[in-house]
């Protein structure tokens, strides 16, 4: 079983984020999800980015794997993808990425280039503007290809933050199959001796 350091994404850590967790929990997996925004949520991205303005979330991420094991699986939805990418690019022992619906380019652009033995598995719909039409599926297509063991897995719709369930663009049977790729994926470390 994994231990899982997962971010929220912008509108903050939602009773459908705590629920993402528990899912995997329940599948045996140790689920640790720091509360980046202090206990705020909020009703729309655009109200969750002018509040992210002002906290550093860089910050905060480090500190909460600070006082985990290195070998962590780093997950993260949409903002939070950005500090568990980096950090699983960058902090010695991680043992895998779970990124979802968003990913940094590789290289000077990013984090810098991603580590050969952490395997990634990201998702994303086919038609988000953010994920697609800001390019970060060209990123994750070149993650896909280069690191072995990683999967890029699209789903049809334009919602993002579709496997949040207390959010008006949840998407119950994308989500249902996404939890059941993640889960596969999770079961596929327990091969690695870290």
């Amino acid at each position: 079983m994994a231990t899982i350091l997962m971010f929220h994404h912008v509108q903050g850590l939602t009773p459908g984020m705590h629920a993402f967790a528990d899912r995997l929990r329940t599948a045996g997996h140790e689920v640790h999800v720091p509360d980046l925004f202090d206990g705020r949520t909020f009703a729309s991205i655009p109200e969750g980015f002018a509040y992210r303005k002002g906290v550093d979330v860089d910050a905060l991420a480090d500190a909460a794997a600070a006082a985990l094991p290195t070998d962590l699986v780093y997950a993260g939805f949409s903002l939070g993808a950005m500090p568990a990418q980096r950090l699983a690019q960058t902090r010695a022992g991680a043992r895998a990425a779970l990124l979802f619906e968003a990913c940094a380019p590789l290289g000077d652009d990013g984090f810098g280039p991603w580590p050969p033995d952490v395997p990634a598995q990201i998702h994303g719909m086919d038609a988000d503007e953010f994920f697609v039409g800001d390019g970060d599926v060209v990123a994750a297509e070149r993650i896909v290809q280069t690191v072995p063991g990683s999967e890029l897995h699209l789903y049809p719709g334009d919602g993002h933050l579709f496997s949040d369930s207390s959010l008006p663009s949840y998407d119950p049977a994308a989500t249902e199959l996404l939890v059941e790729r993640v889960l596969a994926f999770l079961e596929s470390l327990d091969g690695d001796p870290r």
